[in-house]
């Protein structure tokens, strides 16, 4: 049983994923922004490396509630 489920999170997600998806979803829409709304082959390593950065941000500023 995940702990998302224990919870109730009708999204099924655990409160660090849904920190983490929330997370890859900003980046996401900031890049495409700044890409006129699409994606070239070559920005991917790019907009990986974007989205990378920004969980580490939300993995350091995640505190689980106790």
């Amino acid at each position: 049983m995940s702990d998302a489920y224990v919870v109730g999170d009708p999204d099924g997600l655990s409160p660090l994923l849904v920190t983490i998806r929330d997370a890859v979803a900003r980046e996401l829409h900031a890049q495409l922004a700044l890409r006129g709304e699409r994606f070239e082959l070559a920005d991917l390593p790019e907009v990986s490396y974007q989205v990378t950065i920004q969980v580490e941000r939300a993995l350091r500023a995640w505190r689980p509630t106790r």
